[in-house]
């Protein structure tokens, strides 16, 4: 078991990743934990799979357990479905020191994490990530949130876990498009700050796409000190967090004007960070070149790389309210060369219409 430290004062925490940690996991909450009955909330899909698992080992170190499963699906990151969760929660009167686990994906992390950060104004909550965009990603840095029909995570807050258990056996059962769709943010962290790191995806990228154990805890445990070390420097998202956003403000745009339903979230990062890709470079910062790189990659992953057409317009709409505008001007990630990216804002429509059409079909 690989354990990496997120720095950040009174709110630090483990990140636990391996094969078959759950019961080493579980014991040291045993050591910590106040209350005796946990909270567990997960998907059917989800829970069907890892869930008796999980409960048996927690009911052998003395926890009671009690659960509540949604709807798989980004529809359920809601806050109808908060709503229904703390509903419950209030009716069982826990106490502020009762632990909430989220067993799921980024779904299941983001709405846990929002109700644990507004019931009894925060309760402690862990990340049990069980697929690879959750574990690389969602489940690291204390975003949560829920949906809106007018976009995407517009109700949320900053809330650290308490630790994130990342069990790499999940992932062998996670469906290929899901597993698909997290190598798009493992991508992402290539892109953004780590040349080798992409190198390394480049050619070890038919035994990622394989899922082999010798390169996944390498992959994971890479992705996670990318983004603790980046949540370090910048916790509340002021500054340095935004490049997290690679990808995600053409993506977000996509998911949210097809009603959160065509694309999984990486499916739509990977449309997005070609998207970027295209603006970098008809701003003279990136080259056709190394787009061309990243290009391959994504083709081999078989993730998507355009969009439909007639949806250009409600696209570029949204963008131009994403909920990171400030003073009326987007800010975009766009990369620099592979490894490196910088903020972009005062960008003209013209030249995001331009890259827009050069992803739509």
């Amino acid at each position: 078991m690989e354990k990496i430290r997120v720095e950040l004062g009174e709110n630090s925490y483990d990140i636990r990743l391996g094969y078959d940690i759950l019961t080493d996991c579980v014991e040291r909450l045993r050591e910590t934990a106040y209350e005796r009955e946990v909270f567990v909330v997960s998907d059917r899909n989800v829970y069907e799979i890892h869930g008796g698992g999980l409960e048996t080992v927690l009911k052998n170190n003395g926890f009671a357990v009690a659960k509540y499963i949604i709807p798989a699906g980004e529809s359920s990151k809601s806050w109808d479905m908060a709503n229904e969760i703390l509903k419950v929660m209030l009716k069982k009167n826990y106490s502020r020191k009762t632990c909430v686990l989220a067993l799921g994906g980024g779904v299941v992390g983001d709405l846990t994490g929002f109700v644990a950060a507004v019931y009894r104004r925060g309760v402690p909550f862990i990340q049990i990530p069980t697929s690879l965009l959750a574990q690389v990603d969602s489940s690291v840095g204390g975003k949560v949130a829920v949906n809106h029909p007018l976009g995407k995570n517009m109700i949320g807050s900053f809330y650290q876990p308490k630790a994130v258990w990342a069990e790499l056996g999940m992932l062998e059962s996670l469906p290929e498009g899901e597993w698909l769709a997290g190598l798009a943010e493992v991508l992402k962290y290539a892109v953004i700050w780590d040349k080798e790191f992409f190198d390394f995806l480049e050619k070890n990228s038919e035994r990622v796409f394989r899922r082999e154990r010798e390169v996944l805890p390498k992959m994971i445990a890479v992705c996670c000190e990318i983004k603790g070390e980046v949540v370090k420097r910048d916790e509340k998202d002021e500054n340095l967090r935004n490049i997290l956003n690679f990808g995600h403000t053409f993506g977000h745009a996509l998911e949210t004007a097809t009603g959160y339903k065509k694309y999984r979230h990486g499916e739509a990062v990977a449309v997005g960070m070609v998207g970027a890709m295209h603006l970098a470079c008809g701003l003279g910062l990136f080259s056709l070149e190394e787009l061309q790189r990243v290009e391959k990659l994504l083709k081999k992953w078989h993730l998507p790389m355009s969009f439909s057409g007639h949806l250009k317009e409600e696209v570029l709409h949204l963008i131009e309210h994403d909920k990171k505008v400030i003073g009326n001007q987007v800010t975009f990630v766009l990369p620099t060369e592979i490894g490196n990216v910088v903020l972009k804002k005062g960008i003209q429509q013209k030249l995001l219409e331009e890259a827009l059409e050069k992803i739509a079909e």
